[in-house]
């Protein structure tokens, strides 16, 4: 059997867990859907992040890092929790947007516990993160928390 035979068979005998199916999916789906488009409105948003936040068991806090027209540079889960908290680092969250130069970025985070009513938790931190973005004129343009109904700051006047 020749080597690339080998490894295609190795391949196919590795079992792939639906998590993985899943998540891929999600990836293949948000570049069909959303490609080079200008995330301006909330629900297309909401939508996005629904897909790559939604299946979680655990809470992740990530980041949409947008170009000066709101289009994505590049999406990144930073923190990773428990499934009722995650440690954010305002210092790390400037790091990732200084590393693409995001003209823009959109906060959010899943609650697995699948009500998305912001905590007070939630607010202070979307206030110290968008203080520290503001020392690099980076306005934070939402934050959405992920649930059964997901939430937007931006649309509760919380931004």
């Amino acid at each position: 059997m020749n080597t690339q035979t080998s490894e295609l068979k190795q391949q196919c005998t590795n079992a792939v867990n639906e998590s993985q199916v899943l998540e891929k999916a999600a990836e293949i789906l948000s570049k069909r859907t959303f490609g080079s488009k200008s995330f301006s409105s909330a629900e297309d948003t909401k939508t996005f992040l629904q897909l790559k936040l939604g299946a979680y068991e655990r809470e992740v806090f990530s980041l949409m890092l947008l170009d000066s027209q709101h289009r994505l540079l590049k999406y990144t889960e930073l923190f990773y929790g428990t499934i009722n908290a995650a440690s954010v680092y305002p210092r790390e969250i400037v790091k990732a947007t200084l590393a693409v130069n995001a003209a823009a970025v959109i906060l959010a985070h899943n609650h697995p516990s699948g009500i998305a009513e912001p905590s007070q938790a939630d607010i202070a931190i979307t206030k110290r993160i968008k203080d520290a973005l503001s020392l690099i004129d980076v306005p934070v343009l939402d934050h959405i928390i992920v649930a059964q109904e997901s939430v937007s700051f931006a649309q509760r006047g919380l931004i």
